[in-house]
């Protein structure tokens, strides 16, 4: 039986994770993008943005009116700035199509921890509560029945990735919980930005955000979901002289446990890795590393993979956990694809068969 193109639009199209959304949606064998929304280049050439759709895309950008885009289309991507999403949505637009927001509008489920760490009023609180956090990994058969789905970011699809299994098995200490991560420049958008000039970024690397990172919320939240119980952790974000990609480096302490000898003490690496694989073994998009092999960025580049590896801190017993991403893809336009496969029965790889890309 011949399936219907899932007719798609794309609000923000033009920002980084909106072009990534082309450029993937653009080769799914089960989609068609209908509409480019830009509301920086309206009437021009998409082509003439990103002139890596020359021949490929032969559409001009248009606004972002989500009730006229509602009647032409299945699924909308809104990657746009927070409070945009939330201040367009209504019962008539969800009635009609399926939405993935790329913004964190919908992704905190307690509206004043929202507005006090994003500094803005949620327009439509109303929607949080049926908001599905799409971190397929996890929330997979929630996905499949939303019609509002909000798709985490990077640093916290990293690194809520990274800790989920130990944090779930109870096999570390949660509440000494540190996440050290660092990005490249993409994740903070194509606005023209003094820190983000090449001057400013090249043979540099600097944290920021430090104990204010808005992400932090969004990660303790969806831990402490793993945990059955709130969560207080530390959070640190910097920026590095890369295009692309997510690197975590988390520590806690751990738990004891069990021994497989009857003894009690730290887990051995075979019971970490046993947590490992017990969740992710079965997960196409998440690599669990050999012993010794640490995650690298670049072995993640341009596709959709999550790369995790484990060292045991026997002398302080703490456990090194640390994961890879491209922020783009898996972190942004690639897990928003993922999300609607699940949305509409696709295969759940469906045109994300994205090999990483090196060098």
């Amino acid at each position: 039986m011949e399936i219907d193109m899932i007719k798609a639009g794309i609000i923000g199209a033009t920002g980084y994770a909106g072009g990534e959304l082309v450029r993937i949606l653009a080769a799914h064998p089960d989609v068609e993008i209908k509409w480019y929304g830009s509301r920086s280049y309206i009437d021009q050439k998409y082509a003439d943005v990103y002139r890596n759709m020359f021949e490929i895309v032969e559409d001009v950008c248009r606004d972002d009116n989500l009730e006229e885009l509602a009647e032409q289309v299945d699924v909308i991507f809104t990657a746009t700035p927070q409070g945009f999403c939330a201040s367009v949505m209504n019962d008539n637009i969800l009635s009609k199509v399926k939405i993935v927001d790329l913004s964190a509008d919908f992704r905190i489920k307690d509206v004043n921890v929202y507005e006090k760490w994003y500094g803005i009023t949620h327009p439509s609180p109303q929607y949080i509560g049926e908001a599905v956090y799409g971190l397929c990994e996890i929330n997979r058969e929630e996905v499949k029945k939303a019609r509002l789905v909000a798709n985490p970011g990077c640093y916290t699809t990293c690194s809520i990735l990274t800790a989920y299994p130990l944090v779930k098995e109870g096999l570390i200490d949660a509440d000494t919980l540190i996440i050290d991560a660092k990005s490249g420049t993409s994740g903070a958008g194509r606005g023209a930005k003094v820190p983000n000039l090449y001057c400013e970024v090249n043979e540099n690397i600097k944290a920021y955000g430090v104990a204010s990172h808005r992400h932090t919320p969004e990660i303790e939240e969806q831990l402490g979901y793993a945990a059955g119980r709130p969560l207080t952790l530390s959070f640190t974000p910097h920026l590095v002289p890369m295009n692309r990609g997510i690197l975590v480096t988390a520590y806690a302490k751990l738990r004891e446990v069990s021994r497989e000898d009857g003894s009690q003490g730290l887990p051995s690496y075979e019971q970490i890795k046993a947590a490992y694989d017990h969740y992710y073994s079965k997960e196409k998009f998440v690599r669990v590393l050999e012993r010794g092999v640490c995650p690298e960025t670049k072995w993640v580049e341009g596709s959709n993979y999550v790369d995790i590896g484990f060292v045991i801190d026997e002398r302080t017993g703490r456990i090194v956990m640390m994961g890879a991403l491209d922020n783009l893809v898996k972190g942004a336009a690639g897990q928003a694809v993922q999300n609607m496969n699940l949305m509409f029965g696709l295969p759940e790889d469906a045109g994300l068969g994205l090999i990483p890309m090196f060098p």
